[in-house]
């Protein structure tokens, strides 16, 4: 589950990378600022579906779905938000 969110990551700033030069450092900042905030208060942001959160990253159209579990925050999917909505269902 979580390789499948770290490639969705990784395809995503190559794609901004190619679009303008650096928009794809841009992008992986702002996963880092979302994850950190998420690490720092995980139930902060509302629950989309039973147990799945979801934190929204700006500047992007993407969120960061996860659930918490008992020791540690579990990253789902980093999902482009104008695509098929719930594909990442199976992973949680």
């Amino acid at each position: 589950m979580v390789q499948l969110a770290e490639q969705e990551m990784l395809d995503a700033a190559a794609y901004y990378e190619l679009q303008v030069p650096g928009l794809g450092q841009d992008f992986l900042a702002k996963i880092a600022s979302a994850v950190a905030d998420i690490a720092e208060s995980p139930e902060r942001w509302p629950i989309v579906r039973l147990h799945v959160r979801r934190r929204l990253v700006h500047r992007f159209p993407y969120g960061l779905l996860y659930r918490v579990a008992p020791q540690e925050v579990v990253v789902l999917a980093v999902a482009h938000l104008h695509r098929h909505a719930s594909y990442w269902v199976r992973r949680s």
